[in-house]
């Protein structure tokens, strides 16, 4: 099983925490322009032999919505879109509300038609595109996402789609229904889905719960069970040796 990361503040402290990673692992990296992004790739991948593959994760300013959504500032979207109009490089297209929610109400109108953007850029992008999307097991939720391109099919856009199952955030979602959500991706995208797990530390809203090591090491046994081709770890910072000694069981 591939046991690769998320990294959301790619300072030199958190970056560092590669030295305790031995095996071959994936690097999910959030970076604001493509060419920063780039620069990390080149030195890490040189220090770090074991690194198969930076993967870039691009972020926004707060302002303008920071994740990227239809609610997104359209010229940000556009800032984006132009930065990789010629590239082929894999990203991560992190689907979420904006962190500064004010901007569904002021980005309302403007949200249509960066829907028909978005969907044009997922279309004719000719780079792997990751999606990162959130989990729920409400129907109706779950078409109000899709419609507001918070949910990708890869059946029609050909993304890997990473579910983020963070049982730290999530108490109900015990081992049964870990079980049963994993199953479903495998039953509609075959290969094309990938499972995050965590947290490992805390991200941007700084409110998140962690993962226990116990409960991280009853996950991933079920992906293991389950044969799940990837895991996605949030995040490096968190990173020590005990967590470490559980993930290594898995490699």
């Amino acid at each position: 099983m591939q046991i690769s990361f998320f990294e959301e503040f790619p300072n030199s402290t958190n970056l560092n925490k590669l030295d305790l990673i031995k095996f071959p692992t994936k690097l999910y990296l959030a970076e604001y322009n493509i060419e920063g992004y780039k620069q990390y790739k080149k030195e890490l991948q040189i220090k770090y032999k074991n690194l198969k593959e930076v993967i870039w994760w691009p972020i926004l300013n707060i302002d303008e919505g920071y994740w990227l959504s239809p609610w997104s500032k359209r010229r940000a979207l556009l800032r984006l879109f132009h930065q990789l109009l010629n590239e082929k490089i894999s990203i991560l297209w992190d689907a979420e509300f904006p962190k500064k929610r004010s901007l569904i109400y002021w980005q309302f109108f403007k949200s249509f038609k960066n829907k028909r953007l978005i969907k044009e850029f997922f279309k004719r992008y000719k780079g792997q595109i990751y999606t990162a999307e959130y989990f729920t097991n409400n129907k109706i939720m779950h078409k109000f996402l899709e419609y507001n391109c918070l949910f990708f099919d890869p059946n029609k856009y050909h993304n890997i789609k990473i579910k983020m199952l963070y049982s730290s955030m999530h108490t109900w979602l015990n081992e049964e229904n870990l079980e049963n959500e994993i199953k479903k991706y495998k039953q509609e995208y075959k290969n094309n889905f990938i499972i995050a797990l965590g947290l490992l530390n805390k991200g941007i809203n700084n409110n998140e719960k962690l993962i226990s090591k116990e409960n991280l090491k009853k996950d991933l046994d079920i992906c293991k069970k389950l044969k799940v081709k990837e895991v996605v770890i949030y995040g490096l910072k968190g990173l020590d040796k005990e967590y470490l000694e559980i993930i290594n069981k898995f490699i």
